[in-house]
């Protein structure tokens, strides 16, 4: 399957986010080991976790796809597709955030 330089920043950025949700509840609910957590709320983490699992690894396979496709290094697309992430992410803050 080709993928554009974009889909990979869509998929980067999806997993990103879901992982930036995996530590938002972890931090909220506390660790596990300490806090007896709800059945919803270790149902909501183990769905998190899964999700962020399941985008990473999507992110990972397109990200082999486009360079096996493209015949650059992956070095050099991953510090290319970082920076495009990390760019996206400013310019919406930019536009959602009142910072």
């Amino acid at each position: 399957m080709a993928h554009t330089f974009e889909e990979l920043v869509h998929k980067r950025r999806a997993a990103d986010l879901a992982q930036h949700r995996v530590e938002e509840l972890r931090d909220s609910y506390g660790p596990p080991t300490q806090h007896q957590w709800t059945p919803r709320q270790s149902d909501t983490y183990e769905t998190a976790v899964r999700a962020w699992r399941d985008l990473d690894r999507d992110a990972r396979t397109a990200m082999s796809e486009y360079v096996k496709e493209g015949g650059q290094s992956r070095h050099k697309i991953e510090a290319k597709l970082r920076k495009a992430v990390q760019e996206d992410d400013r310019s919406t803050c930019a536009t959602t955030c009142m910072c």
